[in-house]
């Protein structure tokens, strides 16, 4: 039997979020051909041939530098993400980070798990050998976070808790991720601010050109001799030359990351982890169930929710109607044409959606009754319209 769509999945997703995607009208898995759409976790789609047929792609975690979003832009193909799902997993984490370097744990495991002898020698070993591991407590040190989105909101109120005074600067911070920051949480006025006061200092930004390199040779050369760097967001974010120059030279007292690399896996003063920020099966699972969220929104219904390239566009749909879903060039008089063609043909609309983000658009258009075919083939012909479909009649 055709389903009504087909989705490839480039990765092992969580069965948390496949299992919903209806079985009676979606086809799923790895080898499906002529996609509708792609879900993906890690999988890299810059030098891969993306089918015709995919209208939208959605990722399994924040980032999306794994695929090519400008190029799916340009196509009128929106590209989804899923921020917030894994923010617990990636805030725990990073204050794991915190007990890391405050307490000297890697490198004292490290110690303890080369020990030979008997009971009697490891506690000799022991009493003379824990001296070089000793740490310092966090209350009333202060914490530095750069962006506080979902993560970094997480962060600092956690900090909070653990006696931490903690600083934050985000220029773009949301409206709902204001509401959740704590009021104790002082904004600084510049990111160097931040720099310059942080005992300890952890950056939670997407990786986009302006933030590639944002942990810069000024910007350490700005901290405490005594200060730590966490980086739990992306290791492009940070200057990896910078920041060893920095330890080698004692201006800096450490850096813990979840990025592994020849400059720093073996360096005293570094320790990394292997990724493991949203690597939790929580995270996994809710990650999973957003990323199939998205796609069907977008697939069933044209909404547009959680995308990096398209404007939010949320319309709920009206019973006895068929919907328009038109990406379109963010041009004038794109509406008015779409209403005009509707309207020659004697018909209603019921209910109207645009919304544009830079050159790009959405215009969603519920239409009382019958739809022909013949009106979907004239809005395709106008001038910037990228794509155009009519979906099945809504029933309540």
């Amino acid at each position: 039997m055709t389903k009504q769509f087909r989705i490839q999945t480039l990765n092992a997703i969580s069965g948390a979020g496949l299992s919903r995607f209806p079985d009676d009208r979606y086809d799923v898995g790895g080898n499906v051909t002529e996609p509708h759409a792609l879900l993906v976790r890690s999988a890299k789609l810059h030098d891969v041939p993306i089918p015709d047929s995919v209208m939208a792609i959605a990722r399994a975690g924040a980032g999306t530098n794994n695929i090519p979003v400008d190029a799916m832009t340009r196509r009128g193909v929106p590209v989804f993400n899923t921020p917030g799902a894994n923010a617990n997993a990636v805030k725990e984490l990073v204050l794991a980070g915190l007990f890391i370097a405050s307490r000297n744990l890697i490198p004292a495991a490290r110690f303890a798990h080369e020990l030979e002898g008997d009971d009697a020698e490891i506690a000799r070993a022991v009493e003379a050998g824990k001296k070089q591991f000793v740490g310092f407590e966090l209350p009333g040190r202060t914490l530095g976070v750069i962006g506080l989105g979902a993560v970094g909101v997480q962060v600092a109120n956690a900090a909070l808790g653990l006696g931490l005074n903690v600083v934050g600067f985000d220029p773009g911070i949301s409206v709902e991720h204001a509401w959740h920051l704590s009021a104790e949480v002082e904004r600084a006025e510049s990111m160097e601010e931040v720099f310059r006061r942080a005992d300890i200092l952890t950056v939670h930004v997407p990786l986009i050109e302006s933030t590639r390199g944002l942990v810069s040779t000024q910007r350490v050369a700005l901290m405490k001799e005594t200060a730590v760097l966490l980086n739990f967001a992306r290791a492009e974010i940070v200057d990896e030359a910078a920041v060893v120059a920095a330890l080698d030279e004692g201006t800096l007292g450490g850096y813990v990351c979840d990025f592994p690399s020849t400059a720093v896996h073996k360096h005293p003063k570094c320790i990394s982890l292997p990724h493991l920020g949203a690597s939790t099966k929580e995270a996994e699972r809710n990650c999973a169930v957003m990323a199939v969220d998205e796609l069907r929104g977008f697939l069933e219904d044209g909404q547009v929710h959680n995308s990096v390239n398209f404007p939010e566009a949320v319309l709920p749909r009206e019973p006895g109607t068929r919907r328009l879903v038109i990406v379109n060039q963010n041009v004038p008089n794109m509406v008015g044409q779409v209403s005009t063609l509707v309207a020659e043909r004697g018909q209603n609309i019921a209910n109207l959606l645009n919304r544009s983000r830079g050159d790009l658009a959405v215009t969603l258009v519920d239409v009382e009754g019958e739809l022909d075919d013949s009106v979907l083939d004239e809005v395709r012909a106008i001038e910037g319209v990228l794509s155009a479909r009519a979906l099945e009649p809504f029933a309540a």
